[in-house]
């Protein structure tokens, strides 16, 4: 066993593959602590800058008075609070859903979901670019297992027309997570209905900051509830908390809490969470400043981009990657930043596909201009001296 472990691990180090940890100080949020050192991060989930925000902090600290840290049990056991269940009327409702549920993590939201709703003699259809999470959701079910060529419409159409599966899903994420792109929903919807395939949308990246309330992707497109049966996102990214939730018919929800393994078998999250989720959900509907000024700096970064000639991949989003290409050279590139004062992480395979390693930028509202124009131009400065 020693042997194969440190094989592994001496391999990965030598391909500049080997992930390491960072240790923070300080508060997620635009400025982190690193040691003595403080840094600004371009490499947060935290879109709208909620995570540290009074409201969410001061609901957090209420609810540990009332309710303590741990819930104590799974939810179907006694680790339902009135925190959870009040935050599942109030997603479902800002999603214009019948019912929501909560999980603890949003891997495992995907793994319940997916894993209860197909197997044997089922197929799932899932885009090749999706997060690991759906793909092991699938992997899991037992289900036919069936990859499209990403954003592909015509190849999951010929794959669903192939298909003779009991029951077909559709799988896609709304914003892929290394890419910053949109999946092409619309065309989604509309070959699923003819294919009588179930769609399912994981809105990790979108939920919060697409659509002019914040409502997603869906928002984003135009498209009413009813048409994607299955809505997922998670509650760690725009939100700034913690956890995950799917939200459907009432008929789903019950279903997956009665069949959903990941869901059944985990103790709930602590309430003073669900109450620090309710207090942002309704910052997220009272300061839609917030999600102009995101925008704003994401038009910003790339207009400054575009002035540099940096290779910029196609993204809209707040997630703006970098093409580098070689690992090597995108982990460098990641420690001069470090070294200039900038977090900015270096994403390599097996997380995306060989020979496109890329610096992931991530853009939140909390960030000054300043800081986007700064980075931009150190970015370029270090890219010509890696050029010569």
């Amino acid at each position: 066993m020693k042997s194969f472990l440190s094989s592994a691990l001496t391999e990965r180090r030598q391909n500049d593959l080997l992930r390491v940890r960072r240790i923070i100080d300080s508060p997620t949020g635009v400025k982190v602590r690193l040691g003595a050192r403080e840094l600004v991060n371009f490499s947060s989930n935290d879109y709208l800058g909620h995570s540290n925000h009074p409201a969410v902090v001061a609901a957090t600290r209420a609810a540990l008075d009332k309710y303590g840290l741990g819930s104590g049990a799974s939810h179907l056991i006694t680790g339902h609070s009135r925190e959870h269940e009040a935050l599942e009327e109030e997603l479902a409702a800002f999603t214009g859903r019948e019912a929501a549920l909560c999980f603890s993590t949003g891997f495992m939201a995907n793994l319940g979901i997916i894993t209860a709703l197909v197997g044997d003699g089922d197929a799932v259809f899932e885009d090749k670019l999706n997060h690991a999470s759906l793909l092991d959701g699938g992997l899991a079910s037992g289900a036919h297992f069936v990859r499209y060529r990403h954003k592909n419409c015509d190849a999951l159409n010929d794959k669903l027309s192939g298909s003779l599966a009991a029951h077909k899903l559709v799988v896609t994420d709304a914003v892929f997570s290394m890419d910053g792109d949109l999946a092409p929903l619309p065309e989604l919807v509309r070959i699923s209905a003819e294919q009588n395939a179930w769609l399912m949308v994981d809105d990790a990246h979108g939920f919060g900051v697409l659509g002019e309330r914040g409502a997603g992707a869906l928002e984003h497109f135009g498209l009413p509830a009813e048409q994607v049966p299955i809505y997922m996102a998670t509650l760690g990214k725009a939100l700034g908390t913690f956890g995950a939730f799917v939200a459907g018919s009432r008929d789903l929800i019950e279903y997956l809490i009665q069949f959903s393994r990941p869901y059944i078998y985990t103790t709930a999250m602590p309430a003073a969470v669900a109450a620090a989720t309710r207090a942002s959900l309704t910052l997220l509907q009272s300061e839609s400043w917030r999600r102009e000024r995101l925008r704003q700096h994401i038009a910003l970064f790339k207009a400054c981009a575009r002035a540099h000639e940096l290779n910029l991949m196609p993204s809209d989003t707040a997630i703006q990657p970098l093409l580098v290409g070689d690992a090597g050279q995108a982990l460098a590139l990641s420690r001069a930043l470090e070294a200039r004062g900038f977090l900015v992480s270096a994403i390599r395979p097996p997380t995306v596909p060989p020979n496109t390693a890329r610096l992931r930028i991530t853009l939140s509202a909390a960030h000054d201009e300043r800081d986007i124009r700064e980075l931009v131009d150190v970015l370029a400065e270090l890219l010509t001296k890696q050029d010569m």
